[in-house]
């Protein structure tokens, strides 16, 4: 037998260490590989032989890192060239596999770390390597397409639904109540906003308002349906996607240029709340604004996890490692939908370079015609996502959790 090694990439989720127990339990039951290793830091920290071997880990720490929030061996953004290109870095992490007679490279991530994958298969394919590159994907933004969804999303929903439900309470407790802007993660798409959906009191949303970056934000539109509700009801919640555009593409808000982009080329969103709320007062409806930016938290709270969302991402690592055959190279795993009620899902393979450089949005269906607002479609597509919860070990009244990165 070999070994293979597993490494984590991009923006950390709730649930992502889940997927290395999956593969690292699948290993001790399969006993396909001598050892399985873990990268640290992704590709990034692979190049300089960062690797640690997770083979032998106890159970007891395994279970306590299955229910750790971020990435507990590290993560990177790192983009890698493509090969024509540069070569050498492909020679170097090729050199370091085969050192350490890797012969399954496992990464986890969303759609760059699939672009990744599909550039390592490639590469591999056509200089005869031996090794085989497979996907498991993450990402709270739940925007990689052909996958049902993604691992991580629905510990994110469930967060942001819970705030949702909990900053409304917290709202509306005067007689003169104000207006309340919730602003959620989603660059490109408006998966994690329409969430709030979920949130409701006497089967009603509680949210007035939802805007997402599928549907172009139209400031006029914007005030005139705030102002009239205001005048109903003397309180708006909105919840915002931190990518709302413009008619003409433009992001509402966006930062400087010196400080906008990540290592793949993405903007650096934030703070459109803060925007909507200028925009309100400036109009005159009312100064009794206030502003919730979630922020990292969407992506860590174990806290407010979802049960189904971590044995989701648990099943994604053990599919991986027990599909992990050289007619496997280059695919991903991801999740098809079987059923709503009872929910029930199931795994299968797909190529990673469907997956890189393509996004799925919204469905256009599934936002009203005022594009202020989803669908029964969307709280239908949430619901089964964030069900149950996980019984946190816990040590001195606080989570217990496990890292490797530190």
């Amino acid at each position: 037998m070999a070994n293979c090694i597993i490494a984590q990439s991009g923006g950390p989720t709730s649930v992502i260490n889940a997927s290395v127990v999956g593969l690292v339990k699948a290993n001790k039951e399969h006993k396909l590989y001598d050892k399985v290793f873990g990268g640290i830091n992704g590709i990034e920290g692979i190049l300089s032989e960062h690797l640690i071997d997770l083979t032998n880990v106890s159970e007891e720490e395994l279970e306590t890192f299955k229910f750790t929030p971020s990435s507990g061996l590290g993560s990177c953004r790192y983009k890698l060239k493509s090969y024509e290109t540069d070569e050498e870095e492909y020679k170097k992490l090729i050199a370091i596999c085969n050192k350490n007679d890797i012969k399954s490279f496992f990464y986890i991530g969303g759609n760059d770390s699939m672009d990744t994958i599909a550039k390592l298969s490639e590469y591999g394919k056509s200089n005869n390597i031996d090794i085989n590159f497979i996907g498991i994907p993450k990402t709270i933004d739940n925007d990689l397409p052909i996958t049902d969804h993604t691992p991580g999303y629905g510990s994110a929903a469930k967060f942001i639904a819970t705030s949702v439900l909990e900053t409304y309470l917290d709202s509306c407790v005067y007689t003169n109540n104000g207006i309340f802007i919730l602003e959620t993660m989603g660059r490109d798409t408006g998966w994690l906003a329409a969430a709030a959906t979920a949130a409701r009191m006497n089967d009603k949303p509680v949210a007035d308002f939802i805007y997402l970056p599928e549907h172009p934000f139209e400031v006029k539109s914007f005030l005139k349906d705030v102002s009239e509700r205001f005048k109903e009801n003397n309180q708006v919640y909105i919840v915002v996607s931190e990518g709302i555009k413009n008619k003409e593409g433009g992001f509402i808000s966006e930062l400087t240029p010196a400080q906008s982009h990540d290592n793949f080329g993405h903007s650096q969103l934030g703070g459109v709340a803060g925007v909507l709320k200028s925009f309100i007062i400036e109009a005159g409806i009312t100064k009794r604004v206030k502003t919730l930016e979630l922020g990292v938290l969407q992506r860590c709270a174990m806290h407010c996890s979802s049960k189904v969302d971590i044995q989701e991402a648990y099943e994604a690592g053990y599919f991986a490692l027990l599909n992990s055959s050289p007619e496997n190279n280059g695919n991903m795993v991801a999740i098809k939908r079987e059923a709503n009620a009872p929910y029930t899902s199931s795994s299968f393979l797909t190529e990673a370079k469907n997956i890189a450089n393509h996004v799925k949005y919204m469905p256009e269906s599934w936002i009203n015609l005022e594009g202020n607002n989803v669908t029964e479609d969307a709280y239908n597509y949430v619901m089964p996502l964030i069900s149950n919860s996980p019984e946190l070990v816990l040590e001195n009244n606080l989570p217990k959790f496990k890292v490797y990165n530190k």
